[in-house]
């Protein structure tokens, strides 16, 4: 199989490139479409070839090569079920059409789009512009996270994971800094809005009690506001109580390389990697193109 050319929309800090790694295909050019100056700055620190093109909306495909694979997770916010569910009214969500207009210029051989669980009357949308249905994989099938994806893609023989078994315990550092641990005021406060939250009637995560993830099972979904989002943020039980994961532990929950992200402050760290793909799944995804792409 000869090197390939890669288009990568809303790219972030290009997963998709490990994956590709991971997957043993080679790049001729890869091609990324973004604008967050952190997630470029850990693109090029372990990519440093990467050709970054900047906004999804001024990229013109007729500057560019034959195009071989597109790839992309559009924002989600507007789909999330965790979001206000405004879907294509979003304009981060109506970027999705950028990725639309791309895949009509570019013409790529093989195509890949990530997105979150969404109503169906969205999901039908995106399976109609595609002209594919998504194949639908949770993370915790290859890592120790709780991940539900739609993939929409229309590389062959795309089947689901062999289950890993790994667990939040396999991937935990054994020595942990302090600046990691809840105090007890703060988990106090968390569990007094909680309260103040399903006295109200909320039906959301609020109302539930601060409870750490059990080791012997899987972390809750990493999102990109991770640590500020409360309860359903992947808590766990360590040496010194309740603790945040680290930054190191959430590249493991989204297998990516330890170390990958440390280019940054922690804050960005933790919000791309919420932000990212679960390597593994994609890298899983892309054993297709080698199997059946034999340029």
């Amino acid at each position: 199989m000869r090197p390939i050319n890669v288009l990568s929309l809303f790219d972030g800090m290009s997963c998709g490139q490990i994956a590709l790694e991971r997957a043993g295909i080679q790049v001729d050019k890869y091609y990324a479409s973004e604008v967050d100056k952190y997630v470029i700055q850990v693109t090029q620190a372990n990519f440093p070839d990467t050709i970054q093109l900047g906004d999804v909306a001024k990229v013109d495909a007729s500057t560019l090569p034959e195009i071989d694979l597109l790839i992309g997770g559009s924002p989600c916010q507007g789909f999330s079920f965790a979001g206000k569910q405004l879907n294509f009214d979003d304009p981060r969500s109506a970027l999705f059409f950028e990725y639309v207009r791309l895949l009509e210029e570019v013409k790529p051989t093989y195509f890949l789009l990530e997105n979150v669980r969404m109503k169906q009357e969205y999901q039908d949308i995106i399976s109609e512009a595609l002209g594919v249905k998504p194949v639908r994989i949770n993370s915790a099938l290859v890592s120790a996270q709780n991940r539900v994806r739609d993939y929409w893609t229309n590389i062959p023989d795309v089947t689901l994971p062999d289950d890993s078994g790994v667990t939040l315990k396999d991937i935990l550092q054994s020595d942990v800094e302090d600046k990691y641990y809840l105090s007890d005021k703060l988990i106090a406060g968390f569990n007094a809005k909680h309260q103040r939250y399903k006295d109200a009637g909320s039906k959301s995560g609020f109302g539930i009690k601060l409870e750490p993830n059990s080791l012997d099972g899987k972390s809750y979904c990493l999102t990109a506001r991770y640590f500020k989002m409360g309860v359903t943020d992947p808590y766990v039980y360590g040496d010194k109580g309740i603790r945040k994961l680290t930054p190191l532990e959430c590249e493991r929950l989204q297998t990516v390389p330890d170390g990958y992200t440390d280019h940054v402050s922690n804050t960005q760290r933790y919000k791309m990697l919420g932000n990212g793909w679960t390597v593994d799944v994609i890298s899983h995804i892309f054993k297709g193109l080698k199997a059946n792409k034999g340029k």
